[in-house]
């Protein structure tokens, strides 16, 4: 038997032992929970801990032991930034030119104007001194605005008239060069309207020209424009002949002869006999000179 005493110090066995023991894992069991969240705390901080670390390690130049060595510089990666894209400019469309007007057309037999504007654009063409004569002539070719006719190829078309071998430089005194615009010039060969000639004939050499003739007055050469295109009746040959009896013609007057009448039937009509107004028996003749170079001259009228 033991003591109350006893008892109460003796070691715990049996059931009451069990008890307590099934107590204290009971008590064990719950104090656990806490301790074991503890521990997963500090495991994941060491997780990531070494998370960091290894970062650290790839940022800071691969340093596996900072005591180790002195401290190597960081390499600074420069990244250069990308440029925007400028976006190329779309070409401006460029604006179709306006078409010109179309230039009047050329005056017909059939339809030549009573009178025009009375103003005159110059001829740009220019040329060689033709002929050897000491006398020269510079002249300028105008042709009346609005009719259809250019101004240069008139001009080249009355140069190729003085230059020919049956013209006046035959004589070996005259010579003449065909002077654009804004040149010195000697005289002027005008191609005027029916109207507007007879108004520079008359204001020239107060001289009546009907609205049919050519004139020469002090300044230049007047020719009419009817006579330019539509020929004379009288005279039997292509246009461009009579445009040479024309310029030849008033030429001569300008270079001092007068008129002169015809030598004789079937004979060839001088260059300064009025033609227009009938050939009297003579042959329609165009040059002051014939093929053998002789001079065609008849009385005076």
């Amino acid at each position: 038997m033991h003591s109350a005493r006893e008892r109460d110090s003796a070691s715990p066995t049996g059931s009451a032992a069990a008890s307590r023991r099934g107590g204290r894992r009971r008590s064990s069991h719950r104090r656990g929970g806490p301790r074991r969240r503890g521990r997963a705390y500090l495991v994941a901080a060491l997780v990531t801990a070494g998370l960091l670390g290894s970062t650290a390690f790839f940022l800071d130049g691969g340093r596996s032991d900072a005591s180790s060595a002195a401290p190597r510089a960081r390499r600074t990666v420069h990244i250069s930034p990308t440029p925007t894209p400028t976006p190329t400019p779309k070409p401006k469309p460029t604006p179709k030119p306006k078409p010109s007007a179309p230039p009047p057309p050329a005056p017909t037999k059939s339809d030549v104007p009573s009178t025009g504007t009375g103003t005159f654009v110059t001829a740009q063409a220019r040329g060689a001194k033709v002929g050897q004569g000491k006398h020269l002539l510079r002249y300028t070719v105008q042709v009346e605005t609005g009719l259809g006719i250019s101004p240069d190829q008139a001009a080249h078309e009355i140069a190729g008239i003085l230059a020919a071998p049956r013209g006046w430089t035959r004589s070996g005194v005259s010579s003449f060069q065909l002077v654009g615009a804004g040149q010195p010039y000697d005289l002027k060969v005008k191609i005027a309207t029916p109207g507007t000639a007879d108004a520079l004939c008359w204001a020239g050499i107060h001289q009546d020209t009907h609205g049919e003739y050519n004139c020469e007055i002090p300044d230049g050469v007047v020719v009419n424009l009817k006579r330019w295109v539509r020929g004379s009746p009288t005279f039997d040959g292509p246009i461009h002949d009579y445009r040479a009896l024309i310029v030849n013609h008033e030429m001569g007057h300008f270079l001092g002869y007068t008129h002169t009448t015809c030598p004789g039937p079937g004979r060839l009509a001088p260059v300064m006999m009025q033609q227009i107004k009938g050939l009297h028996g003579c042959v329609a003749n165009a040059w002051p000179y014939d093929k053998n170079g002789a001079f065609v001259s008849g009385p005076h009228a």
